[in-house]
């Protein structure tokens, strides 16, 4: 991650600030690091799993029932730097209301998001 990068807030439906973005990481409020984003807008987890889409209102989507999901990635190197998230944030854009077919995936399962060393799916220590 270079220093140019914006931290862009990414939001709850709820218009809370649950996750930034310094292209392509993504981070939590700790500053720790959660996952990444692609070009098309495509989040994965920092295991490379996919965990939704990055909507025009900076909200982290889901289909609730996929038919086939996204193909895991292998993830970029991790981030250089722990991030510092601003005390304050612009309030949240005007939302559009979510069909039920989408989930926001931070407010619904933010497990999805996790750090690498937490998560279900993580590999046991020896």
């Amino acid at each position: 991650m270079n220093n140019t990068s914006p931290l862009i807030p990414l939001y709850t439906s709820r218009g809370d600030v649950e996750a930034f973005l310094a292209y392509p990481y993504l981070f939590n409020r700790l500053g720790e690091w959660i996952g990444w984003v692609t070009a098309e807008r495509q989040v994965y987890s920092v295991l490379g799993a996919y965990v939704g889409q990055i909507s025009d209102d900076r909200r982290i989507l889901r289909k609730r029932v996929l038919e086939a999901a996204p193909p895991g990635r292998t993830p970029p190197p991790p981030p250089q730097q722990k991030i510092y998230p601003p005390a304050t944030v612009p309030l949240a854009p005007l939302m559009k209301e979510l069909e039920f077919s989408f989930m926001d995936v931070l407010l619904e399962e933010p497990e999805r998001l996790h750090t690498a060393d937490s998560g279900e799916l993580r590999q046991d220590m020896d």
